[in-house]
């Protein structure tokens, strides 16, 4: 009997225990014969497909970012001009691939953006002229005032230019000892200065000048500026109204016994009634007839509105007028040397109407103006305008108020006129264009507080400009864009454009 239960019990067991996965397997576990071949295969499939996925993709990306990285040291290596303009070469890219000899080093002229200016250390150790430049060339300098056609009342409304006619304008570049030319600040003609300003500014012989119009930039204090020159120049800050309720809304104006208004070192200068409806164009006002503004003023040193002077302006004078024996100095522009890179530039930023600038330069091209080359005496007819250091002898008042006509003339964009001028003035005159690496050390750069833009400036057809667009013509500047050219124009074979600069 015992040997009988004994074998029950086991028996029992056995069948216990023959239960228990058959009873997982109904309740359908991880286990289970059935889901054990289905399943956990296909998770270890969709993990290693995950696992390759990533790595395709990762590939992929490193081979995208390897073949742009090669296409951008390729462009900048191309002599090709598009690809060498779509290069970047102040890139950090290309400035780390040069350190290990992958990308070339750019030409001298364009190696450094700041480089260090050979001027004296101490302003209270220069040595001012005793004694003024001599006029050798053109002696005796006077302006046309009143147009003829005007006082006949032939025509009305006076234009701050005036209404020079062609042959005017062909006369006013032969020099003579006596001349007398149109040089803006016409009678009745607008930029009309405060009497109080006009009694302030004739004391007035060192002339720091800068300019803010249509309420985009606000003063800038200049840098380093020594106890000597701080009494001996003039800062001088021309604005219009419109800036000048701007800037007493962003800064403190403090205004002195006499009424005259100050922001910080700065005098600033009202100038009411603009004579321009464009406000790039009423900028050239103080900018290139500085010598009109401030008839009494020996020297000046303009600086445009957005920047910050760095450097003493005692120093400057000795570095790029009086060390040299020069009259007039100003920077070569970074990328551009001919005046028909520059259009093609100021088209592809939209600075001006495209088809307007290419009718400017297709006069000076038909009035033999060519391309920058090695053989011409300046390094570049295309300037850094944004600063320009005078003294203001006879030649060169008349150089910048020839200067100033063809920008009343033709389109505001300076730089296309300033080798121009040039041209027709040869070897007589004479300037000091200074590198642009020492240009760039001179000021700080600041972002206008609003950005300026114009209708016109997007006008990319002369159709655009009739009908209801004749409201985008300016009414008062750049009328002989739109006054019969006494020339076949049509001759005229521009000279092909290498881009040099990436478009803005």
């Amino acid at each position: 009997m015992e040997n009988r239960s004994f074998s029950l019990r086991l028996k029992n067991r056995g069948d216990r225990s023959n239960q228990t996965p058959h009873a997982k397997d109904s309740d359908g576990s991880f286990f289970s014969p059935g889901r054990l071949p289905q399943e956990y295969p296909m998770k270890i499939l969709w993990k290693a497909g995950f696992i390759r996925l990533v790595l395709v993709v990762g590939i992929v990306w490193m081979l995208l970012i390897l073949v742009v990285l090669l296409f951008h040291i390729w462009s900048c290596q191309s002599s090709v001009a598009f690809l060498s303009a779509v290069c970047n070469k102040e890139s950090k890219v290309v400035e780390f691939l040069g350190r290990f000899g992958y990308v070339s080093k750019q030409q001298p002229s364009q190696s450094q953006h700041r480089c260090p200016i050979p001027v004296a250390d101490d302003p209270d150790k220069i040595v001012i002229p005793t004694k003024r430049t001599s006029d050798t060339i053109v002696k005796n300098l006077t302006y046309i005032f009143e147009d003829e056609f005007v006082r006949n009342e032939s025509q009305s409304s006076p234009l701050f230019g005036g209404h020079q006619s062609w042959s005017q304008r062909e006369e006013s570049f032969k020099l003579k000892p006596t001349m007398k030319v149109h040089c803006g600040f016409m009678r009745n003609g607008g930029a009309d200065m405060t009497s109080v300003d006009i009694k302030y500014v004739k004391k007035c012989k060192f002339v720091v000048a800068s300019g803010i119009f249509d309420g985009y930039d606000v003063p800038h204090q200049p840098a380093n500026v020594s106890r000597r020159s701080k009494k001996l120049f003039c800062f001088l800050m021309v604005v219009d109204e419109v800036s000048l309720a701007f800037i007493r809304s962003n800064v403190t104006v403090r205004e002195d016994s006499a009424g005259g208004q100050w922001v910080g070192i700065w005098r600033l200068i009202l100038v009411k009634h603009p004579p321009y409806d464009e406000p790039r164009r009423n900028g050239k006002v103080p900018k290139i007839l500085t010598h009109r503004l401030f008839p009494q003023a020996e020297y000046s040193i303009w600086i445009d509105g957005k920047m910050e002077l760095i450097v003493d302006p005692l120093l400057m004078l000795e570095r790029y007028l009086w060390h040299g024996k020069h009259t007039f100095a100003i920077a070569q522009h970074k990328f551009h040397s001919s005046i028909y890179e520059e259009a093609d530039a100021n088209k592809r930023r939209k600075r001006y109407a495209r088809p307007l600038i290419d009718l400017h330069v297709k006069i000076y091209r038909y009035e033999g103006m060519e391309p920058w080359n090695s053989k011409k005496s300046a390094p570049s007819d295309v300037p850094e305008g944004a600063i320009i250091i005078r003294e203001h002898t006879a030649l060169s008042n008349l150089f910048s108020c020839l200067w100033f006509n063809e920008v009343h003339l033709f389109t505001p964009r300076d730089q296309l006129s300033f080798g121009y001028v040039v041209y027709r003035l040869g070897d007589s005159f004479k300037f000091f264009m200074f590198p642009n690496c020492e240009y760039n050390s001179l000021f700080m750069l600041h972002p206008h507080i609003r950005e300026h833009s114009s209708r016109i400036e997007w006008v990319k057809d002369l159709k655009e400009l009739e009908g209801k667009g004749s409201g985008m013509k300016e009414s008062r500047g750049g009328l002989g864009l739109w006054t019969p050219y006494p020339g076949n124009l049509d001759s005229v074979v521009m000279p092909p454009v290498a881009r040099t600069s990436k478009a803005g």
